[in-house]
């Protein structure tokens, strides 16, 4: 019976992470996807429906082919090799995604208007420029979430199982995009990416700190048998918690100070940075008349 709960706490911790970040992204890809779909429906143009759909598909094959094969590759090395690859690829991704997290948080004031114009353009030009921006628009949230997911799977070593996660996560995002497009649901995009975005910050502190324990291991980073501190007495990754704690969170039971140094750092530089680029800045309006160059101060 432990053992049962033992492999199922792994199992579900593994995919549980994957599966949140499958339908925070894929809910992401999802609203660009509807803005295109709604616009060349009201601009009378269905027949551009069936490019844009053809984009989104070669997206996410796209991602999900990048994930296998990245993660097939990474998972045939062993030895010193498959530590120098684990810990680069994973602070590769963590640089690349939180790049993406901070930049998006502005960028999705525009976001909406941008698509829209972009697709104008693309339905005069014909077929091939549909599809280009379709590719390119949900690609951009795809090569994010390729990214992401193999420094998760590299930190949770989970097999197959951060994939299946994805997936699930990816048909949840799809099933709530279709109800949101037909009014059945209302989410508030604000709160929703703002909590979803905290967590991905957590779990890439997460991905941070075992890049650098893999570095360490290798030799590039000193410090492999500093330890922090030790709560291998109480704390039991194996055990459903801390397959729990330890597959999303990354939270290790005899950490190294540099380990711990870098995740506190990454969560206090990142997490205020995040917070602060998300706030809306109202500009103050003109006054009508005479001066338009005057400006309500309060």
């Amino acid at each position: 019976m432990l053992v049962l709960a033992e492999g199922t706490g792994s199992i579900i911790s593994q995919m549980l992470g994957s599966t949140l970040i499958g339908v925070r992204e894929g809910l992401e890809a999802g609203v660009v996807v509807m803005v295109l779909i709604a616009f060349a429906t009201k601009s009378g143009r269905t027949d551009a429906l069936k490019w844009i759909w053809a984009g989104v598909a070669a997206a996410i094959a796209l991602t999900l082919g990048t994930f296998v094969v990245l993660q097939l590759g990474t998972s045939t090395i062993s030895g010193r090799t498959a530590e120098l690859i684990e810990g680069v690829a994973s602070l590769a991704a963590v640089g690349i995604v939180t790049y993406m997290l901070i930049w998006l948080r502005k960028a999705a004031d525009h976001m909406s208007g941008d698509l829209k114009s972009g697709l104008a353009e693309a339905l005069e030009i014909g077929s091939a420029a549909i599809f280009s921006l379709a590719f390119l628009a949900v690609g951009r949230e795809g090569a994010e979430t390729a990214l992401l997911m193999v420094g998760y799977a590299e930190s949770t070593s989970g097999g197959v199982w951060p994939l299946i996660g994805l997936l699930l996560g990816f048909l949840i995002a799809a099933l709530v995009t279709a109800l949101l497009y037909y009014g059945a649901v209302r989410i508030d995009f604000g709160k929703f990416f703002t909590y979803t975005g905290l967590f991905l910050i957590v779990v890439a502190a997460g991905i941070l700190a075992h890049g650098v324990h893999a570095l360490q291991e290798y030799g590039w980073l000193p410090g492999p048998d500093a330890i922090a501190y030790d709560i291998s007495g109480s704390y039991d990754p194996s055990f459903w918690y801390g397959s729990i704690l330890t597959g999303i969170f990354n939270i290790p039971a005899t950490p190294t100070w540099l380990q711990v140094i870098v995740w506190l750092l990454y969560l206090a530089v990142v997490t205020p940075v995040f917070l602060l680029r998300g706030r809306k800045r109202h500009p103050a309006p003109v006054l009508s008349g005479r001066s338009p160059r005057r400006r309500w101060t309060g």
